[in-house]
């Protein structure tokens, strides 16, 4: 049985200094954020950052005047974030509000991990994310707007549950993007549980739907990396995939993902220049900039040749032939 390998890949800005504190939001902008939805802003754990949540209500009002949604709930991401909060628990950084049944809830996501070649070095920490791209196979995460798309869901392989060898199937919520993210698409970007089959061997099950020609059906371990790093998808635990699928199914809705490009370079610029992102009006959380010193975007045109070159280097290999399962 030969088997390919398993891809699983996959406004105004407010802003805080280094020290993290926030500069106040205009009486205008505070008015129009209903009290209870203030309440959940900010930059502290569980909070939304006034310029997202801002830019996500912009894009979200936007796309219902033009017919393109009528879901009642809306999302966001904040990817300067970091993985882990204060506690030890994965870092909450993605964002449903649902304003008409005035709801709030803020979960753990996965951002981009990047690669490290030759030419060009984008790999992005456990922690924190440095770079950016909107690049073909970058596997790095892309700021800016999209709508969700369809679902799709997949056989991955057999994985053993309370003793069984059980089908494991992952759904997979496509997305459509706008301007820079227009290629979510190609890059097979999306949102989905923030888990993976690890391939391990094969074992002869011929009465299964997704056995091969000879029979033969994968099986492996099953690997969390919940709020960890993704191939630039959008990854969640598999309690909050559930509820944001069943949100989203056959009811699109927008998606916004802080930072945008001239979001980076505008942070980056203000670093270079020891000014303090609050008066420079800008926004990072302030304890992931500290650790990546300044953010990075790689624009597709200088990427994608990186990108592109490198695989046309590697040497070609054969399908994976998987050993039979003991």
């Amino acid at each position: 049985m030969m088997l390919n390998s398993l891809r699983f890949g996959c406004a105004v800005l407010l802003g805080i200094a280094l020290t993290g504190t926030m500069p106040a939001r205009s009486d205008a902008q505070s008015r129009d954020v209903p009290a209870w939805l203030q309440k959940h802003v900010g930059t502290g754990d569980g909070q939304i950052a006034p310029v997202v949540l801002q830019r996500a209500r912009e894009l979200y009002r936007t796309k219902v005047r033009q017919g393109k949604v009528s879901n009642p709930c809306y999302l966001a991401k904040d990817a300067t974030r970091p993985s882990t909060s204060a506690n030890g628990a994965p870092g909450r950084r993605f964002y449903v509000i649902c304003e008409s049944s005035k709801t709030f809830r803020a979960v753990s996501s996965g951002y981009g991990n990047g690669r490290k070649l030759s030419r060009a070095n984008f790999a992005n920490g456990r922690q924190c994310a440095k770079n950016f791209s909107n690049a073909e196979g970058s596997k790095l995460t892309a700021g800016g707007s999209y709508i969700t798309a369809e679902t799709r869901t997949s056989f991955k392989g057999y994985y053993n549950q309370s003793g069984k060898r059980q089908p494991f199937y992952r759904t997979f919520l496509l997305y459509d993007g706008e301007g820079e993210t227009k290629n979510a698409r190609e890059r097979a970007i999306g949102g989905h549980p923030a888990v993976f089959l690890k391939w391990q061997c094969r074992f002869k099950n011929p009465q299964s739907a997704h056995a091969d020609a000879e029979g033969y059906v994968p099986y492996g371990r099953l690997v969390n990396y919940t709020g960890g790093r993704s191939n630039g998808c959008t990854t969640w635990s598999e309690d909050a995939s559930e509820d944001i699928l069943a949100l989203v199914e056959g009811n699109p809705t927008t998606l916004y993902i802080y930072p945008e490009s001239r979001d980076i370079n505008a942070v980056a610029k203000a670093v270079g220049k020891q000014r303090a992102l609050a008066k420079a009006g800008l926004y990072w959380n302030a304890a992931c900039l500290r650790a990546i010193g300044a953010p990075k975007f790689w624009p597709k045109r200088t990427l994608q040749p990186i990108i592109n070159e490198w695989r046309q280097s590697l040497p070609k290999q054969p399908p994976l032939v998987l050993p039979i399962c003991k």
